[in-house]
């Protein structure tokens, strides 16, 4: 390489690093910007995590000291103090509060606690069905048959966790008003059911046994 060469390529390499100091200078800010909004970022994501699971537990453990009282009205009431900051636990702490007013007596409490979560459309579908579910169950004979019908029929929509649970609430709806082979039908189903547990096929099969017919036990391949 000639001197000339290397004297251009050295004036070259000058000038990148000048363009190079000059861009930094005038676009360098961005760039510290940008690596203090990345490291900023994800700390305050770890702190906001770390924040949600300190409140989870403060949650948690206040359930279970409300819990602890002797009293069920008591316990009512320490729960309805709780302001849990996440949507499912307010439904877990409402449905609580709802079992000690019911303990005690306080039925039209538990019931309107119960219909509050059920009409909370914030709430994932299984907390409001389940409330729904409880809500049927405490107004029991104050429902007309249709009412209670409707109500169950209402809970076995497509994606329903509790859709076998309202299926035997059906059938003794139908056994009730003397639809006794619709309500085995419907039993038999249950039996049937792979999703069902062993202690609500136990339910059924005693139904239709009641219903003075046999029920067919599911073969161990259908599981």
């Amino acid at each position: 390489m000639s001197n000339t060469d290397s004297f251009i390529e050295e004036v070259t390499e000058e000038v990148r690093r000048d363009r190079l100091f000059a861009l930094l200078k005038r676009y360098g800010w961005i760039l510290v910007l940008a690596v203090l909004l990345l490291v900023g970022g994800a700390t305050y994501n770890e702190y906001r995590k770390a924040q949600q699971r300190n409140a989870a537990e403060a949650t948690g453990d206040a359930m279970i000291a409300a819990l602890r009282l002797n009293d069920p009205l008591d316990r009512a009431a320490e729960l309805a103090k709780l302001s849990p900051e996440s949507a499912g636990a307010q439904a877990v702490a409402g449905m609580l509060e709802a079992g000690e007013q019911m303990a005690s007596g306080e039925f039209n409490a538990a019931i309107a606690e119960l219909q509050k979560i059920e009409a909370d459309g914030d709430l994932p579908l299984i907390y409001r069905q389940i409330a729904g579910f409880k809500v049927l169950a405490l107004q029991g004979e104050n429902l007309s048959v249709e009412e209670r019908r409707r109500g169950y029929e209402a809970l076995i929509g497509p994606g329903s966790a509790i859709r076998l649970l309202a299926e035997e609430q059906l059938a003794l709806v139908e056994i009730e008003t003397g639809e006794n082979e619709a309500a085995a039908k419907r039993l038999q189903a249950i039996v049937s059911d792979a999703n069902a547990t062993a202690g609500l096929r136990q339910r059924a099969s005693q139904l239709i046994v009641a219903l003075g017919m046999e029920p067919e036990q599911p073969s161990v391949g259908s599981e």
